[in-house]
């Protein structure tokens, strides 16, 4: 069987959530089915640590797919047309993007629907592209792969796909994340924030991550309690921040918050096994990759009571209302003063944490390809 995949955000040292997904379930799926041939379609120059196996042929087009009308440029005339020469049996698209026009059968992964359920966590004109394609992906695709029981529930109500035609795959965590020991932890917090216990953020910096009223927390929480504790940021920003820029500047601890931008797999897995807690309080999310990491790396979670969140955290962290300083600040007081609670909620996800792996996604995500191929 011969099947092309959209393989455009495996960017060499800027994986992302959908990036990390395609990049540890295809890893997984090429190495295990050489029996098939799988044609990685990259909309610029591709990296050759992402041609796993030698099943594996890597295809450039143009152009590169950076904003709608490349958007649609890309996936309407120039997917069409390599499709067309390659002849594939099957077009999997791991960022939830399809070809409207072509018929060839194509499987299509949607992480979420976070902007239908608000308008203003992206730019005008991506989330009116969002709103105007997504519905027709969607109905497009012959089967549906998406990473939670939540989003699958979103697909439903949002654009009443049957609930027969979608597998919920997850997402899982690299194996990179591991608890270290005491005296590796210290050597971290020497490195990173001069020896001081710290809470974590982890994403690319945008509206809907919330880091704005996280940071209000924060300042509530070194007010109420005079700790030492710092606060550390580990991603890059995503377009124009004024809310968190005002924040920041009406800080009293301002200085206490340490912007380390994007960081390695490698070096963000030893920040976060050394972190007081990760706060993980955004407003929405279609599953939520660094609770995992955090359960992996055995460090206590604060997330978020909406979307995805609570379904991925399950017992095993402290669930606040995003919109709330108060209990935001309040969770962090109580991992920060109570070690017994941090320490149940690290036990609890180790159990959590069994739930998700890549070698799961890879075979659900396979199975789900399948199924696709055997109702051609």
């Amino acid at each position: 069987m011969k099947i092309a995949v959209n393989t455009r955000l495996l960017l060499k040292d800027k994986l992302e959530g959908i990036g990390w997904f395609t990049y540890e379930s295809m890893k997984r799926i090429v190495l295990n089915h050489p029996e098939h041939t799988f044609y990685f379609i990259f909309d610029r120059k591709h990296d050759p640590q992402f041609i796993f196996a030698e099943n594996v042929i890597p295809v450039e087009i143009f152009p590169p797919a950076r904003h709608p009308y490349l958007w649609y440029v890309y996936f309407e005339f120039s997917i069409p047309r390599i499709l067309r020469k390659l002849k594939p049996d099957l077009f999997l698209s791991t960022d939830g993007w399809l070809s409207l026009r072509t018929n060839v059968p194509q499987v299509d992964v949607i992480h979420d629907l976070n902007f239908e359920h608000r308008k203003d966590f992206l730019k005008s004109k991506y989330q009116n592209y969002y709103t105007r394609f997504f519905p027709k992906f969607a109905r497009k695709a012959v089967r549906i792969a998406t990473v939670s029981e939540f989003s699958k529930q979103d697909l439903q109500r949002f654009y009443n796909i049957p609930e027969e035609k979608m597998d919920v795959v997850y997402n899982g965590s690299n194996a990179v994340y591991q608890p270290l020991t005491e005296d590796k932890q210290q050597l971290v917090r020497q490195k990173y924030t001069e020896g001081l216990p710290y809470f974590l953020f982890v994403s690319a910096i945008h509206k809907r991550k919330n880091l704005a009223n996280i940071l209000r927390a924060f300042e509530q929480y070194k007010a109420q309690t005079g700790a030492d504790t710092q606060f550390v940021v580990v991603g890059a920003r995503a377009g124009k921040q004024d809310e968190l820029d005002a924040v920041l500047r009406s800080m009293t601890f301002a200085q206490d918050v340490r912007f380390l931008g994007r960081l390695s797999a490698e070096e963000l897995s030893q920040v976060m096994a050394s972190a007081l807690a990760l706060v993980y309080a955004t407003l929405f999310e279609g599953f939520g990759i660094p609770i995992v990491e955090a359960f992996n790396a055995e460090t206590a979670v604060i997330t978020s009571n909406v979307t995805a969140m609570p379904e991925v955290a399950g017992e095993a962290a402290l669930l606040v209302d995003p919109n709330s300083v108060e209990q935001i600040s309040d969770a962090m007081t109580q991992l920060a003063m109570n070690e017994n609670l941090r320490q149940k909620l690290i036990a609890k996800g180790r159990e959590q944490r069994t739930k998700f792996s890549w070698e799961q996604t890879a075979k659900r995500l396979w199975d789900c390809v399948m199924k696709s191929v055997n109702q051609l």
